[in-house]
């Protein structure tokens, strides 16, 4: 026993063992290493498919390659295909078959050249990651690096790598793409003809593909067809009409159904934010194909206008999955148009579409109930002077009819209650990324589309609303945390947030926010709508830009939230391009696209309280509201503001006069609570409402000590002023307007201590002031007097 161990150690010193073992270990180590890491390296094109799969778009490779990605799924048809085309022992072979490499090799003898290569399916693909020339050395490394693969990979995913890899003539690479690219179909929609004309291209890709020697091609494919009668694999039939079919001649153009979506995903990849290049999307191809046919229909009206964009975008408001994605119309033949911009992903002017947020955040925070009344009187906070879109003022108007009727100087007073830097971070919060500059920047222009949103964002937010109201009672109460994201447009997984007990929005706030949103009334329908059962129920919001840049209509219904943007992308304005004329009807025709629900938003009463609410004025009832309703109201209601406009006041025996202990003896006055709104409020508010009964007049001999009866609406105390030069060189004349309590009560005007006039039905006054600082003084016929100091700037300044 010693003496063999002896004699093997001795056998092992040996140099030619020794060299023998080493390169067997060197061998063995570049066998296990041999394979490429990645085995393919090429860049692909980016490819997008519908919800079921079905190729909406995709563009060429970097290389300028049609490549599709690896695609794991191979057709039945073509691995029967190109297994009797290439390698009919596939199947049963380690990666290299030697009676192919045998009868290749007799092949070339005969012929004196290289007419067969003898490589099977798992060489070629060897070949094709590594690009080597062919030459009989390169041939030989195939076959071991083949064998080395057959080790790891299954037969199916040898012939995937083979079928996303191969060459098909010009710059198609891949059974997808040359699928799509020869015939406009996928791979497995194709038949046995063609199907057999795609399997005999990666044979002499350089040879033969369509549109060149067609005639080589078509008897390449009938030979293969007929091999695969004669194997068994097809019938007589089958090979009889497979034959009659024509090959292609020449490449066909790919879908292009949602090229702006195909824009996003490619950017969206570039930034990391996705690892693939071929994706499923959540779009649904008939929904996005009717959609864009809607917006190619308005847009042949509005380009009357020189209107020339339009953008659409449907979201599933339980899954935030983009049901279609319209960024634009398609007209690339005419650059005028500006087509390929994405508007969907575009920071434009957002107008009024932030109102709805503003509205339900002071509802969250309890500063006003849903029916609360906001001023609305001429307005000017540090030089800045919001109008309403019609001109007109209410002098005050409920917070939900505000809403509804997207009011601009009500909504700019509500902002500068909340704060507008407090609204900015709300908004931060909700998700909206585009506003770049500090809150001071954008102030309270904000709330009137002075910052930059996108209507992916903001029909994000708006099926977030949705969402989070829905979810509520199935929460049991709370908010999840997966309810609040951007809308998404790729299939995943479902995610499980965290159950919270407070959400960024409550639903009470969000669900008197979505009825606010309901009331408005849809253009051409005149309220007929709430007639017709069959019609939707959208909570809805229209916006339109300074300089009539951009029209908005974002809609949100239980099941779908749905945005419309029109204008043009290079921000010229146009007459009449207004949310309401250009976007909303086209809003409400997407809806019509959809399945009809008369459903509604269940009211989340886990999160509301019932408050006596004062009738008047919209505010928790005060001990001198005299007309109560009993209502439900968001629970941080129960902090809202006590009715400020209900006061007692004194009046005479037969209620005709106001008086005071000074004048009448106590048990002669009768107490009487009354609805009083301030002067400036008082004087555009009494025109509006019939009901609203005036304070009578104080007595003679009867002072009034409870303010003044006064009030300057324009301009207001602290005012900056810009009073325009007229067409004759002469500064014009600045109109001042105030309001006082008893109708046809004289004022007396005074510019810097100056009599300047009197007025006393329509309390105006012309004054023509020069650049500078004044004060502004009015006195009444009672006595009382009003003060402010105002500047007017300069025009050369």
């Amino acid at each position: 026993m010693q003496l063999r161990a002896k004699s093997l150690k001795q056998y092992i010193k040996k140099p030619k063992v020794i060299i023998i073992t080493a390169i067997l270990l060197a061998l063995s180590i570049w066998f296990a290493l041999c394979l490429p890491d990645p085995l393919f390296d090429s860049p692909t094109s980016y490819v997008i498919d519908d919800d079921c799969g079905q190729l909406l778009g995709a563009s060429i490779a970097p290389d300028g390659q049609w490549r599709f990605p690896y695609n794991a799924k191979v057709p039945d048809k073509f691995a029967k295909c190109i297994m009797a085309f290439e390698d009919k022992r596939f199947l049963y072979h380690p990666g290299f078959d030697p009676l192919a490499f045998g009868r290749a090799v007799k092949q070339n003898i005969r012929s004196n050249r290289v007419t067969s290569g003898g490589s099977t399916l798992t060489m070629q693909v060897i070949r094709l990651a590594t690009r080597h020339k062919r030459t009989v050395w390169n041939k030989l490394g195939e076959i071991f690096v083949a064998m080395r693969l057959e080790l790891t990979h299954s037969k199916k995913q040898i012939m995937a790598l083979y079928a996303s890899n191969a060459p098909f003539g010009s710059n198609v690479i891949g059974l997808d793409a040359a699928a799509w690219r020869y015939f406009g179909r996928s791979p497995d929609k194709l038949s046995w003809g063609e199907m057999a004309a795609l399997a005999v291209l990666p044979n002499s890709p350089s040879l033969v593909h369509p549109g060149k020697n067609r005639q080589i091609l078509l008897k390449k494919r009938n030979m293969l067809l007929n091999k695969l009668y004669k194997q068994g694999v097809i019938d007589s039939t089958t090979a009889a009409l497979a034959r009659l079919e024509p090959v292609p001649d020449k490449p066909v153009p790919l879908p292009q159904l949602a090229p702006h979506l195909l824009q996003r995903f490619k950017a969206d990849y570039k930034n990391k934010k996705l690892s693939e290049t071929r994706i499923t999307t959540t779009i649904k191809t008939n929904l996005q194909t009717q959609v864009t046919d809607i917006l190619e229909k308005h847009h042949q009206v509005l380009k009357a206008n020189d209107i020339n964009n339009i953008a659409a975008i449907i979201v599933d408001v339980e899954t935030g999955a983009t049901l279609a994605y319209v960024g634009n119309i398609s007209h690339r033949e005419d650059p005028e148009m500006e087509s390929d911009v994405d508007v969907i992903s575009a920071p434009r002017s957002p107008g009024s579409t932030l109102k709805p947020l503003l509205y339900a955040s002071m509802l969250h925070d309890g500063l006003i109930l849903p029916n609360s009344l906001i001023p609305d009187v001429p307005t000017q906070i540090a030089g800045y002077h919001p109008e309403n879109f019609d001109l007109g003022y209410d002098g005050a108007v409920p917070a939900s009819n505000a809403l509804s009727r997207s009011l601009n100087v009500p909504a700019v007073k509500m902002l500068q209650q909340y704060k507008y830097e407090r609204f900015y971070d709300m908004l931060k919060k909700a998700g909206i990324t585009t506003l770049n500059q500090p809150a001071d920047h954008y102030g309270l222009a904000l709330i009137l589309g002075g910052g930059e949103n996108t209507l992916w964002e903001l029909a994000g937010a708006y099926s977030t609303m949705g969402r989070v109201l829905n979810h509520y009672n199935k929460n049991g109460g709370k908010y999840s945390t997966a309810d609040y994201h951007h809308p998404i447009y790729q299939l995943e997984k479902g995610t499980h947030g965290n159950l919270e007990k407070n959400g960024l929005l409550d639903a009470g706030s969000i669900y008197y926010t979505l009825q606010a949103m309901e009331e408005v009334m849809r253009p051409g329908e005149e309220m007929l709508w709430q007639q017709f059962s069959s019609t939707q129920r959208i909570a809805w919001k229209t916006g339109t830009s300074f300089g009539f840049r951009d029209g908005w209509a974002i809609g949100v219904s239980p099941k779908y939230a749905v945005g419309v943007w029109v204008g043009n992308t290079d921000g010229e304005g146009r007459p009449g391009l207004t949310g309401i004329n250009t976007a909303a009807p086209v809003l409400f025709e997407l809806f019509r696209l959809l399945p009809v629900s008369r459903n509604w938003f269940e009211m989340p009463t886990g999160e509301m309280v019932k408050i006596n609410v004062c009738k008047e004025s919209g505010y928790r009832a005060g001990q001198y509201c005299n007309h109560v309703n009993e209502q439900y109201v968001p629970k941080s209601g129960l902090k809202a503001p006590v009715c400020p406009w209900h006061k007692l006041v004194h009046l005479s025996a037969d209620e005709r006069f106001q008086v005071s202990s000074n004048c009448v003896s106590a048990d002669a006055i009768i107490n009487k609570p009354w609805f009083v709104l301030p002067p400036s409020m008082e004087y555009y508010y009494k025109t509006k409402n019939y009901q609203y009964q005036l304070l009578p007049p104080f007595a003679p001999g009867c002072s009034d000590n409870e303010g003044n009866p006064m009030e300057l609406i324009y301009p207001k105390d602290g005012a900056k002023v810009y009073v325009p030069i007229e067409a004759d060189g002469q500064r014009g004349r600045m109109i001042c307007n105030a309001a006082h309590r008893l109708p046809g009560a004289k004022i007396f005007w005074h510019l810097d201590n100056k009599f300047v006039g009197e007025s006393s039905a329509f309390q105006q006054m012309a004054l023509e002031p020069s650049a500078g600082k004044h004060k502004l003084t009015l006195v009444d016929g009672g006595g009382n007097t009003l003060q402010i100091n105002f500047e007017v700037l300069d025009k050369n300044k």
